[in-house]
C-alpha cells in the first residue's frame, strides 16, 4: 500500500487516496526529509480560539463530537488561522466508549464523568464492540474533512486502553489513579479483561477513521506516566500494542503519546508506533536515544512557555528544533495540549518561526 493510500477501502470499494503522502507531516512521520519541520498542536482544534468558543456556545462536548458539520468546522479552524501542517480530528477520547454503551457525560470544568464505574466482569461485558454504524458521525466528519483539506493531512484520534480504563474505573478524572491501580494490582484478570475490551473498541474506532481517509492516527495515553516501567510493561504495553499492531496494514503513520513518560519511552517505543510523542520534560535528542532510531519523535514545547515574552518563546522553539535535528524525524508540537488562555496569535507566530528556521530549500 502506498503512503498515499490512507484507508483500506472507500465505500465504493476503491482505495481512498488523499495526496498527503508527500506532505511535510507524513514525510517526517516516516523519517523522510522534507521542505521544513512540520508543526501542529495537540488540542489545536478549539481551546484558545474565540471562533471555537463562539461555535461551541450552548452545545455540549459529546453533542459537538456527534455533529459532522460542526466537527469539520472546528477541525478546520486552526488550519485556517495558524497554517499548521496537519489537522487533528475534533473529538474526545470517551466518544467510542459512549458508543459502546457506557453511560457518561463530559462535564464542563471537570471532564468525563461515568455514571457506573467499572467494578466487575459484568461491567466489562456491558462494553459492547462498536461498528461503523455506531460512530457514523465520525465517518461522515472525516470524509467531509478529507474533501475540504486536500493535501493537508488529517490525523485520526483515540484514547489508549489504559487512559480509558482509568476514566471508567475512577468514574472521572483522577490525580492519583488510586482506584485504577487498586484494580490493576488486586484483580489483574479483571484489569486485563477490561483493557482487552477497550483495545478492541479503540482499534475499531481508529479503523473507521482510517477507512474514511485520515492520513495518520494518534493514540493518546494521557495518564500512562502514573506508572512505573515495570507496571507499564505488565499492565499496559500488551493492550497498546494490540491497537497499534492492528493498524500495521493501514498504510498510515501511527503516533503514540503520553504525559510524564520519560522513564517509559523505551517501552512505548516497543508498542508499535512510527512516531512517539515526547512531553516537555525530556529533550528530544535524549528521548530519541531511549525510543530508538527507527522511530520519529513529536514535541515538545512546554505549553506554558507560550505565555512568556516572545524572545523567550523564540529561543525555546529554536532549541527544540536544534534537538529535533538530532533525531531520525521530527514533528514539532507542544509537550501537551494548548491551554485555553493561550493567545492564538502566539501559536500562529510559532508556526511561522518553525517553518522559517527549519526551511530546507530543494527538498
Amino acid at each position: 500500500m502506498s503512503t498515499e493510500t490512507t484507508g483500506t477501502a472507500a465505500r465504493d470499494g476503491e482505495p481512498r487516496r488523499t495526496g498527503t503522502g508527500g506532505s511535510p507531516f507524513v514525510r517526517a512521520c516516516r523519517r523522510e526529509p522534507g521542505p521544513h519541520t512540520p508543526v501542529w498542536f495537540m488540542r489545536q482544534a478549539g481551546r484558545s480560539l474565540p471562533e471555537y468558543r463562539e461555535i461551541r456556545k450552548n452545545v455540549g462536548m459529546l453533542e459537538s463530537c456527534r455533529r459532522p458539520e460542526l466537527v469539520a468546522e472546528i477541525t478546520l479552524q486552526p488550519v485556517r488561522r495558524h497554517g499548521v501542517d496537519a489537522a487533528i480530528l475534533f473529538s474526545d477520547i470517551v466518544v467510542p466508549v459512549a458508543a459502546a454503551g457506557v453511560e457518561l457525560d463530559i462535564v464542563a470544568g471537570t471532564g468525563p464523568v461515568v455514571a457506573e464505574p467499572v467494578r466487575t466482569l459484568a461491567d466489562v461485558e456491558r462494553i459492547r464492540p462498536i461498528t461503523r454504524a455506531d460512530v457514523s458521525y465520525v465517518d461522515e466528519a472525516v470524509r467531509l474533512l478529507v474533501a475540504e483539506l486536500g493535501d493537508t493531512p488529517l490525523i485520526g484520534f483515540a484514547g489508549a486502553p489504559f487512559t480509558l480504563a482509568s476514566y471508567l474505573v475512577e468514574g472521572g478524572p483522577s490525580r492519583t489513579h488510586a482506584k485504577t491501580k487498586a484494580l490493576m494490582y488486586g484483580e489483574p484478570e479483571l484489569w486485563h479483561a477490561l483493557c482487552a475490551r477497550l483495545a478492541e473498541v479503540t482499534l475499531a474506532f481508529l479503523r473507521v477513521q482510517v477507512d474514511a481517509g485520515v492520513s495518520a492516527v494518534q493514540l493518546f495515553d494521557s495518564w500512562a506516566g502514573a506508572l512505573s516501567e515495570a507496571d507499564y510493561r505488565r499492565y499496559v504495553l500488551p493492550h497498546s500494542t494490540k491497537v497499534l499492531a492492528g493498524l500495521a496494514d493501514a498504510g498510515v503513520p501511527r503516533i503514540h503519546f503520553g504525559v510524564g513518560t520519560a522513564e517509559l519511552l523505551p517501552a512505548m517505543g516497543e508498542a508499535g508506533a512510527d512516531v512517539v510523542g515526547v512531553d516537555w520534560r525530556t529533550p528530544l535528542d535524549v528521548a530519541s536515544r531511549r525510543i530508538g532510531a527507527d522511530k520519529a519523535v513529536q514535541g515538545n514545547l512546554d505549553p506554558c512557555v507560550l505565555f512568556a515574552p516572545w524572545p523567550v518563546v523564540e529561543a525555546e522553539v529554536r532549541r527544540i528544533l536544534a534537538e529535533g535535528r538530532a533525531t531520525p524525524g521530527h514533528v514539532f508540537n507542544l509537550g501537551h495540549g494548548v491551554l485555553p488562555e493561550t493567545d492564538p496569535d502566539v501559536l500562529t507566530r510559532v508556526v511561522a518561526l518553525v517553518h522559517e528556521v527549519s526551511a530546507r530549500p530543494g527538498e
